[in-house]
């Protein structure tokens, strides 16, 4: 990963904070962790629920993992709870429905679009991110249900910020899921800061996390079940789908990238992963690309020929999509994308722009 990559830390040597980490995985004891993860299973079981846990659900590859892991392996039942995706695909759809015919319990909340689509915009406009109140829906909806239906877990899949570098605010933080880290790393926000003349109070309300006093009141647990497994999210995949018809982009190969089977839900999700080009200067293709190389799934020159071959793409039909979602015009849309460019690693070569520092 690049260092434009936010909040990741690099040694004297040049080796990123996520290879470290990986480094220090091979040491683990998985067996032993496995144990701690079912006398937690255990201990948490509340009497007279019906669920045991709540996985924060896609739908995708890893949250269908984690899902199944734990019902079948752990003996649990977990309740399945989406936040809706901003501009919903027919793979998701499909992913989703066929999760569920396995015997699962499932929520998902769908927030009002009139002020999703303005948040979104307005988020665009603002900080070239259209996710930032949907960041905030899915850290808040899986704990208020968690809360309504007095369960104590909640299971995460993975902790990005120590398996793909980033800024670690405790010991425990590739374990336990820390709610000052959500507003530092997820969300960056107060959703009461948005309230306008358009959007009133009751309108951020799927947005807005429980007071941490009432979280820690209800003594609710939220884990990354990453922690308690050898985590690969190639191996994620391989996985499911065996176990279910998990559909893969239409295409064969996700717009911006080499892969086919991450990220699939929703169509805005290739046009943030290019805003988050023009920000930080590296796209979907570099992020799939290092994790590959991680896992020695890839070797680095080929990393860099995907990297050169499919950072840059922009979907048309993913930005048409995106478009009308937003209503806003082509015109407008390049022309906000050209304010956050950033011109520290971008420069101009006739009428194109160049990375300064090109992978390697």
């Amino acid at each position: 990963m690049p260092s434009t990559r936010p909040r990741i830390m690099f040694d004297k040597t040049g080796v990123c904070n996520a290879c470290q980490y990986k480094k220090e995985n091979i040491k683990i004891d998985y067996e032993k962790r496995e144990e701690e993860l079912r006398k937690i299973l255990k201990k948490n079981k509340v009497k007279g629920s019906k669920y045991d846990c709540v996985v924060p659900w896609s739908g995708g590859k890893d949250s269908s993992y984690v899902a199944y892991q734990l019902k079948f392996k752990y003996g649990v039942n977990p309740l399945l709870v989406t936040f809706s995706p901003l501009i919903p695909s027919q793979v998701g759809k499909h992913n989703r429905k066929e999760m569920i015919k396995l015997g699962f319990d499932h929520i998902i909340v769908t927030p009002n679009e009139k002020i999703s689509s303005y948040l979104s915009k307005r988020f665009l406009i603002e900080r070239a991110n259209p996710k930032v109140a949907w960041d905030a829906g899915i850290n808040s909806i899986p704990i208020k249900t968690a809360m309504e239906k007095k369960i104590k877990l909640i299971f995460y899949a993975e902790h990005g910020e120590s398996h793909y570098g980033g800024k670690i605010l405790n010991k425990n933080s590739d374990k336990i899921r820390d709610i000052n880290e959500i507003f530092e790393h997820q969300i960056g926000d107060d959703p009461k800061n948005w309230i306008d003349n358009i959007v009133a109070e009751k309108d951020i309300a799927p947005y807005c996390l429980p007071e941490k006093k009432e979280f820690n009141k209800n003594k609710m647990q939220a884990y990354y079940f990453a922690y308690f497994d050898s985590w690969d999210v190639n191996r994620n995949y391989e996985f499911i789908k065996k176990k279910i018809n998990f559909k893969t982009h239409e295409k064969n190969r996700s717009p911006g990238t080499f892969t086919d089977y991450d990220s699939l839900d929703d169509h805005i999700d290739s046009i943030y992963y290019h805003l988050q080009y023009i920000k930080f200067g590296f796209g979907r293709c570099w992020r799939d690309a290092s994790r590959h190389v991680q896992l020695n799934k890839l070797k680095k020159d080929k990393a860099i020929k995907f990297i050169n071959e499919y950072d840059h793409e922009l979907d048309d039909n993913d930005l048409s999509k995106t478009l009308d979602y937003l209503k806003m015009s082509r015109i407008e849309f390049f022309n906000i994308i050209e304010k956050h460019r950033n011109k520290k690693i971008w420069k101009k070569s006739g009428n194109k722009y160049k990375l300064i520092n090109e992978p390697e």
